[in-house]
């Protein structure tokens, strides 16, 4: 009996590991794979282990200038003199030259393009007066996004003692990137070269060549790092995004990660659950003017599935109990449990869809008998 039961238990979880899709093998140190759509991680290998994060790091830096450009403290026609210490900097570069005026703009694009780390510094030092002042910030922007396993030293990604991250965090930093700047992401992160100071510079994205639904993000590499790359790709729908962090080659890199991305879509599908409008259920209200209040999520539902799986999905929603009036439109009332085959794979908030007021006197006193009853 003990033996039949031993092998029932290893059929099932032979089973519910070949409905799991399996990950390709991939050359590299570290790397993660996601859907931004859903906000769910596909798959990840040593996502948390720290890492130099080269020139992945212009990321944080994007990010910090994208602020200031939407606050108004600096603006793309603004024209910048390049420091020494910019026009210094090592590594791969936009060729600045020290004195001469450049524009934000045109700052941005050899930054984001050109992987220029006088670009960086520059723009550096025109949002917060110095490069340590802004490697500050980026800790600080750091710590609100979440990036628990990283600190930046530089602007530019130059290797330091104290600058690491983690693909975990990269992946965080990229997707934020994505999803608060997405006119500036769309703008520069799929131009495929730049042109300053007469030298043409081309894009170091590969796949920006080879697959026509890739339309960024950024490579990095050092001989610590080795050869990195965050890539996203829209097709339809759906886009998904990798971090490839210690591969081999700049073709390797590429092919890994158009392995990464097409495993994504190729193996999940995305499922619409409930859209921002829908009415997930009608929640009982206590004390209330209404008996009942329509409860909803707050934005599209998405979850990604393995391919064929969606019939399996399972939705439960976890309402606030008791719920006593007054409620506020857009409070948050419950939580809807998604699981697959009993497995949950996330939770998301419940809001209630309009406001419901106190009753009178009289119906408040008849609820507050009913709850002592119950």
């Amino acid at each position: 009996m003990i033996r039949l039961l031993a092998a029932v238990l290893a059929c099932c979880a032979a089973a519910a590991a070949a409905q799991t899709p399996q990950p390709p093998q991939v050359v590299g140190r570290a790397w993660i794979v996601g859907d931004l759509t859903s906000g769910q991680i596909l798959a990840a290998e040593k996502p948390d282990e720290r890492v130099e994060p080269a020139s992945l790091t212009k990321l944080m830096t994007a990010y910090l200038v994208f602020a200031a450009l939407k606050a108004k403290t600096i603006a793309l026609e603004q024209t910048v003199t390049v420091s020494e210490r910019a026009w210094r900097t090592p590594g791969s570069r936009m060729f600045l030259e020290p004195g001469r005026p450049v524009t934000v703009e045109e700052l941005v694009r050899g930054m984001v393009v050109q992987s220029g780390n006088d670009a960086c510094v520059a723009l550096a030092e025109l949002v917060a007066g110095s490069e340590e002042k802004f490697a500050e910030r980026m800790n600080r922007e750091a710590a609100r996004l979440g990036m628990t396993g990283t600190r930046f030293a530089n602007a530019s990604g130059l290797p330091d003692p104290q600058h690491y991250s983690t693909a975990r965090d990269l992946y965080v930093l990229a997707a934020a990137l994505i999803r608060d700047f997405p006119e500036q992401y769309a703008t520069y992160y799929s131009q495929k070269e730049f042109r300053y100071n007469n030298i043409t510079q081309p894009n170091r994205n590969r796949l920006l060549w080879l697959d026509p639904t890739v339309d960024g993000v950024k490579t990095g590499y050092t001989e610590g790092a080795g050869y990195c790359l965050i890539a996203s790709a829209r097709r339809g729908e759906r886009r998904l995004l990798s971090v490839l962090l210690g591969s081999t080659s700049e073709a390797t890199r590429a092919q890994e990660s158009q392995k990464l991305l097409n495993w994504g879509f190729q193996a999940f599908d995305a499922v619409r659950l409930y859209g921002a409008a829908d009415t997930v259920k009608e929640i009982e209200v206590w004390k209330g003017a209404a008996r009942t209040v329509k409860a909803g999520v707050a934005r599209d539902l998405v979850v990604t599935v393995p391919k064929g799986a969606v019939e399996r999905l399972k939705a439960e929603l976890l309402a606030q109990s008791p719920l006593v009036a007054p409620v506020a439109a857009g409070q948050r009332v419950g939580v809807l449990r998604v699981a697959l085959e009993g497995r949950v794979i996330g939770e998301y908030p419940v809001v209630a869809r309009e406001a419901v007021a106190q009753a009178g006197l009289v119906g408040r006193a008849w609820d507050t008998l009913r709850l002592w009853l119950k």
